[in-house]
């Protein structure tokens, strides 16, 4: 087995339990190597650290798999696997799940997430595609889906030298696969939907929902295929309108509403979020609770300002247009714009738009997506609450 060496003071993060090591840490490689296979990692002064994977080709050069000298095979990646549906059975409804969160579970480049009987897989890293079939195998094992879909068709793994694609892991099956999140059902198009088909995090902000919607007027922004819209309607709205720029995002969200007869409650209209905001100000138009879960303003630090700007205008234009006593359950999930950043643009759009805000909750992702403390990037949801005067 190769050895990596890291340069001098590098080995702090890898002890506080970050699963991270930069190209930029690595002095120097003894024995032959592969991309993609594991590697024993040691300090400068010739400590083990712990034994991960490494490809030379990616910035994040290595990925801590364990801090001990054993092996990675099958009966390790068996026993992580399980302990992460353990964890789920016990925290999480499994019909609808995340069932392995990469980093946070362990296995750092794997995504899993379960809806209805079917997974969906993710083997965004070189090192923990490596293990595919064994990964596959043993989700059959232990959870014994109906079928199992890859979506590997995200751009992240052509930095890590590998092509993109998606297809049957065990099946085939129809594609359009309908879950249950708290009582509300939806169709999930694990084919061709965004990420794995559908946003799980956010479960415990939609069932959060329930005390802000009785017989509410409701404005659901971003609403993406009608998660938050649809739950409004299941928990007693008068009435629901979803904004999304998206038409077949609309099509999907209005056919959700279907299934669970809430399209005389709940409707939809493809636009864009900032032009309807301003919109509803200049016709006067109210709601008495807005929901804002906009996708992710910044993918880049570089590009914060940038963010702040948009989540500013559209929480500005929000409290505008809520009645006196209302509600804004208003979310943000760029990683790069953290919790106190994330309040100070609330404060400031409340300032501006010269209204008085109580913040009544503060919520974060769901416990099926938790959260690494050695890792700040495993942190990313933030979900306020607020009431305006």
């Amino acid at each position: 087995m190769a050895k990596v060496l890291l340069v001098k003071g590098k080995e702090e993060r890898v002890l506080s339990g970050h699963p991270w090591i930069f190209k930029s840490d690595i002095d120097r490689i003894m024995g032959n190597h592969r991309n993609g296979e594991i590697v024993d990692v040691y300090s400068s002064r010739n400590r083990f650290l712990g034994r991960g994977y490494l490809n030379t080709k990616s910035q994040i050069s290595l990925r801590m798999m364990t801090y001990e000298q054993e092996e990675i095979n099958y009966d390790f990646l068996y026993k992580r696997v399980l302990s992460a549906w353990e964890y789920r059975k016990r925290v999480a409804d499994i019909n609808s799940c995340r069932v392995i969160f990469a980093e946070s579970d362990f296995l750092p480049g794997l995504i899993v997430d379960k809806f209805s009987d079917y997974l969906v897989v993710q083997t965004l890293t070189l090192g923990i595609d490596r293990f595919k079939d064994d990964i596959v195998k043993i989700l059959n094992e232990i959870i014994n889906p109906i079928g199992i879909f890859e979506r590997n068709d995200v751009p992240v793994r052509e930095l890590e030298g590998l092509n993109q694609q998606k297809g049957f892991l065990k099946g085939p099956f129809d594609t359009n696969v309908e879950m249950v999140e708290n009582g509300v059902k939806f169709l999930v198009d694990v084919e061709n939907g965004q990420k794995t088909g559908f946003f799980l995090d956010q479960k415990e902000n939609r069932a959060a929902l329930k005390p802000f919607v009785k017989d509410a007027k409701v404005l659901d922004c971003f609403s993406h295929t009608g998660s938050f819209a649809l739950h409004a309607g299941y928990y007693g709205a008068s009435n629901v309108l979803g904004i999304d720029i998206s038409d077949h995002a609309v099509e999907c969200a209005s056919r959700n509403a279907k299934l669970n007869n809430l399209d005389g409650v709940c409707t939809f209209e493809a636009a864009n979020t900032f032009d309807k905001l301003r919109e509803f100000y200049d016709t006067n138009e109210q709601f008495d609770t807005i929901i804002l879960d906009p996708p992710a303003f910044t993918k880049t630090r570089g590009a914060v300002e940038g963010a702040v700007r948009g989540y500013k205008e559209i929480n500005l234009r929000a409290m505008k247009i809520i009645k006196p006593g209302g509600f804004l359950v208003t979310c943000s999930c760029s990683h790069h714009v953290d919790s106190d950043l994330f309040m100070d643009i609330i404060y400031n759009a409340a300032y501006d738009a010269r209204k008085n805000v109580r913040l009544i909750e503060y919520r974060s992702q769901a416990k099926d997506h938790p959260i690494l403390l050695a890792s700040e990037e495993t942190e990313y949801l933030k979900c306020a609450i607020l009431q305006i005067f």
